[in-house]
C-alpha cells in the first residue's frame, strides 16, 4: 500500500467522521473567486486544517475550507482555495484534494483560475473555456507507483476536458450574454510571474492562457475518470504583454470585478450538470 494512497484514505476518514454529504460536483475556485461559497445553499463547512493530513492553503484569497451544499438542485462540494505546488508541497499533496473529492461522490470537476492572457486577442476580464492544456512544466502528479485504485497506469489524455460540459456551458454564456473565450491553458510552477522570453516561448507553443495551477489536478481527475471543464479568468496580459509590472493584487482585483458575471455562468453551468454524469 502506498502512502500517498494511504494518506488520501487518511483524509477521507476525517471527512466522513465530519459529514456524510455526498456531492455530485467538485468545484475548484481561483484566486479572487473565493465568495462564490456565498452562492450555494450550505449544507456543511469543513476547513482543511481541521482534516488529518491535509495539506493547508497559505495564498491570500483563498479561504481554505471545503463548502458542501446544492446550487439549485445540484449537490455540489466546493474548494474555497486550493493548494499550489509552489508553496511547497509535494505534488501528490497539491492533488489529494481532487482526489479527495472524486471519493466522496463527485463525478464532474469544474476547474476555475485566475490567469495570464497569452494570446493577443485577450484582454483582463475574459473568461477563457480551457479546451486543452500544455503539463509539460509543471510534475505530472501520476510519477510514481500506480495506485491500482484510483485508475490505470498509462491513462489517455485526449479528451481531458469534456465536450458535453463544454456545450453546456457555451449555450448558457450565448444565453446570458457574456462573452466566452475558447483555448489552452499551460500550467507553470511559479510563484515567479513568467518572463517575457518564457512567454514567447508558450505562445509558439500555442497556449492562450498561463497560470500556476489546474493542469496537475485535471491529470489527477482524469486518472480517477471523471468528467472535466475548465474555466481561467483571464486577470491580466501575461509578460511581455503590458508595460506594467505584474502583481497578485491585480491578478485579485481584476477577479473580483469578473466576479459578477462568474457567478451567473458557474451556477447555471452547475445547474444543468445536475444529472450528467
Amino acid at each position: 500500500m502506498s502512502t500517498v494512497y494511504d494518506k488520501l484514505m487518511n483524509c477521507y476518514k476525517s471527512v466522513r467522521e465530519r459529514t456524510d454529504f455526498v456531492p455530485e460536483v467538485a468545484v475548484v475556485l481561483g484566486s479572487g473567486l473565493g465568495d462564490y461559497g456565498n452562492q450555494i445553499r450550505v449544507e456543511a463547512e469543513l476547513p482543511y486544517s481541521d482534516i488529518e493530513g491535509f495539506p493547508v492553503s497559505t495564498v491570500p484569497g483563498h479561504a481554505g475550507k471545503f463548502i458542501f451544499g446544492y446550487v439549485n438542485e445540484t449537490p455540489v462540494v466546493c474548494m474555497q482555495g486550493r493548494v499550489h505546488y509552489y508553496e511547497g508541497y509535494d505534488i501528490s499533496d497539491v492533488v489529494l484534494p481532487t482526489r479527495l473529492m472524486k471519493l466522496m461522490g463527485a463525478k464532474i470537476l469544474f476547474l476555475t483560475n485566475a490567469s495570464g492572457g497569452i494570446n493577443p486577442g485577450f484582454q483582463a476580464g475574459d473568461f477563457m473555456m480551457i479546451t486543452d492544456h500544455i503539463s509539460l512544466f509543471a510534475p505530472n502528479p501520476l510519477i510514481g507507483s500506480n495506485i491500482e485504485e484510483l485508475g490505470t497506469r498509462f491513462p489517455d489524455m485526449s479528451h481531458v476536458y469534456d465536450e458535453e460540459l463544454q456545450t453546456i456551458i457555451e449555450a448558457v454564456a450565448k444565453e446570458h450574454d457574456i462573452a466566452l473565450r475558447k483555448g489552452i491553458y499551460a500550467q507553470l510552477t511559479g510563484p515567479s510571474f513568467e518572463s517575457p522570453a518564457e512567454i514567447r516561448l508558450l505562445h509558439q507553443l500555442g497556449a492562450d492562457a498561463v497560470g500556476m495551477s489546474t493542469v496537475v489536478e485535471a491529470i489527477a481527475a482524469n486518472h480517477m475518470g471523471m468528467k472535466i471543464c475548465g474555466i481561467s479568468c483571464v486577470c491580466n496580459l501575461a509578460a511581455g504583454m503590458s508595460p506594467t509590472p505584474l502583481t497578485h493584487e491585480e491578478v485579485q482585483e481584476a477577479a473580483r470585478v469578473a466576479a459578477p458575471k462568474f457567478k451567473r455562468l458557474l451556477t447555471e453551468a452547475v445547474t444543468r450538470f445536475h444529472g450528467r454524469a
